[in-house]
C-alpha cells in the first residue's frame, strides 16, 4: 500500500473505532436497565427478559439486510442509517418509559437491535481497507472500542436518570436518552469523517495488490462459500464462540442471586467479564496477525472451555470473576480472528451479504444461548448449564484443528 492508501486506512479505522466506542455506550448504557424496565412496564417478573431477546432476534434477522444495504449505497451511508435508527430507537423507548407502555418500549428494542446489528457489521469496513496481513489487528482496533462503551455506558446512566427525574420523568428513561445522544454523536462522526467510502477504498487496495484477492470465475453464493474449509471454521468459531459466551454469562447473574451476592457483587463480575470481551482486542488481532488465524480460534476455544470449567468451582465472587474474565477473553479471541478468517476469503463484491449473513446467524446464536440457559439452569442447575457449555466450545476447537491439520501449505500465513 503507498503512502496515501496507508493514511486513508488509518483514519477510517480511527472513525470506526470512535462510532464503535460511541455506540456501544449507548447500547450498553441502556442493556444495564432493560430487564428492570421490562418487569416495570409488563408488571410480571417472567417477561423481564422479553426485550433483550426481542432486541437480540431483531439485531439477527437485520443481519443480513445491512450486508445489501451496504452494497447498495456504501458503508458510511449504511452506517449513518444504522446510527439513526438507533437514535429513533432510543427515543421510542424513552418515550414508552414516560407513558408507561410495554408495546411501545418492544417497538423501541426492535429498531436498536437493527442499529446494533449494522454497527456491529462496520468492523468488516476495517478489515476491507487493510492489506490481509494487517486484518486481525484493523478488525481488533474497531472493536476495542467496545471496552469504552462498557466504562462509559453505566457510569453515566446514573447522573442521566437523576436529571429526567429532575424533569418528572421516570430515572429509568435517562440511559435512553443518554443512548439516543450517543447515537446521534456518532452517525455525525461517521458521516462527516469516514470519507472515502471503505467499499471504494477496498477496490483500489485489491486492483494495486491483486495477489491478496479471492478470485473466482463467477460470484458465488453463501452456499458455495460456505463450503469452503476455512470459511466454514470461520462461520463455526464465531457463531458457537457467541452462543457459549451467551449461554454462561446471561445466567451467571442470577447464579449469583440465588447465592446472596448483592448487585454491587454481581456488577462487578459482569464488569471482568466485559473487560475480558474487549480490552485485549488489540492483541488477539496482532497476534491471528502474526501466529495466524487458526491459532488464535484454537487458543480462544480452549480459553472457552476452562472458563466454562473455572464457573462451577465457586459461587464466589472472585473465582466468577476470573471464570467470567476468561469467557470474554476466549469469545474476543474467536470473535477477531473468526472475522479476519472470514474477510480473507471474500472478494469484494462477496463481502457485505456474506458478513451480513455471519453476523444473522452470530445474533441468531446469542438469541438461542439466551434461552436455552435459562431452560438448561432452570432444570439442571448452573454447574450442568457450563459443562453443556464447554461441550459446545469443543465443536470449534475440533474443526479449526482438524483444518489446520488437512490444509495445504500456503505463502499466506496469515491463512
Amino acid at each position: 500500500m503507498n503512502n496515501k492508501l496507508e493514511s486513508i486506512a488509518r483514519k477510517i479505522t480511527a472513525i470506526l473505532f470512535a462510532q464503535q466506542s460511541l455506540a456501544s455506550a449507548g447500547f450498553i448504557a441502556a442493556a444495564t436497565l432493560n430487564s428492570i424496565v421490562g418487569k416495570e412496564l409488563s408488571q410480571h417478573a417472567n417477561w423481564a427478559g422479553v426485550p433483550t431477546a426481542v432486541y437480540l432476534l431483531a439485531g439477527a434477522f437485520s443481519a443480513y439486510m445491512w450486508g445489501y444495504v451496504y452494497d447498495a449505497i456504501g458503508r458510511r451511508n449504511g452506517l449513518t442509517t444504522g446510527l439513526t435508527t438507533g437514535v429513533i430507537g432510543s427515543c421510542v423507548t424513552f418515550y414508552s418509559i414516560a407513558v408507561h407502555s410495554f408495546p411501545i418500549f418492544l417497538g423501541g428494542m426492535v429498531l436498536m437491535g437493527i442499529a446494533n446489528s449494522a454497527v456491529t457489521l462496520g468492523r468488516f469496513a476495517a478489515a476491507e481497507v487493510n492489506k490481509p496481513e494487517h486484518r486481525g489487528q484493523a478488525i481488533s482496533n474497531v472493536v476495542i472500542g467496545g471496552t469504552v462503551g462498557s466504562v462509559i455506558g453505566p457510569f453515566v446512566a446514573g447522573p442521566a436518570g437523576s436529571l429526567v427525574g429532575s424533569w418528572g420523568i421516570d430515572e429509568l428513561a435517562g440511559a435512553y436518552l443518554v443512548a439516543a445522544i450517543l447515537f446521534a454523536i456518532g452517525a455525525m462522526v461517521v458521516f462527516s469523517g469516514l470519507r472515502p467510502d471503505p467499499r471504494e477504498i477496498g477496490k483500489q487496495i485489491a486492483e494495486q495488490f491483486p495477489e491478496t484477492l479471492v478470485t473466482h470465475t463467477h460470484e458465488r453464493g453463501l452456499f458455495e462459500i460456505f463450503r469452503q474449509p476455512a470459511a466454514l471454521v470461520a462461520l463455526l468459531a464465531m457463531v458457537l464462540g457467541q452462543m457459549v459466551m451467551v449461554l454462561v454469562m446471561v445466567i451467571t447473574s442470577l447464579h449469583m442471586r440465588e447465592h446472596d451476592h448483592g448487585l454491587t457483587d454481581i456488577s462487578a463480575v459482569i464488569a471482568s467479564h466485559t473487560f475480558g470481551m474487549y480490552a485485549f482486542s488489540i492483541i488477539s488481532g496482532r497476534l491471528a496477525d502474526k501466529w495466524g488465524r487458526g491459532t488464535v480460534i484454537l487458543i480462544g476455544s480452549s480459553t472457552l472451555i476452562v472458563a466454562c470449567i473455572a464457573a462451577t468451582i465457586s459461587p464466589d465472587v472472585l473465582p466468577l470473576g476470573v471464570a467470567l474474565f476468561l469467557l470474554g477473553l476466549g469469545w474476543n479471541f474467536c470473535f477477531v480472528a473468526g472475522s479476519a478468517l472470514l474477510a480473507d476469503q471474500l472478494s469484494p463484491a462477496e463481502r457485505a451479504r456474506t458478513q451480513g449473513f455471519n453476523d444473522l446467524l452470530v445474533g441468531l446464536a446469542s438469541a438461542l444461548g439466551s434461552l436455552e440457559s435459562g431452560f438448561i439452569f432452570a432444570s439442571l442447575g448452573y454447574n450442568m448449564m457450563a459443562y453443556v457449555s464447554a461441550a459446545v466450545a469443543l465443536i470449534p476447537f475440533a474443526v479449526v484443528l482438524l483444518w489446520m491439520i488437512r490444509k495445504p501449505a500456503s505463502p499466506k500465513p496469515v491463512l
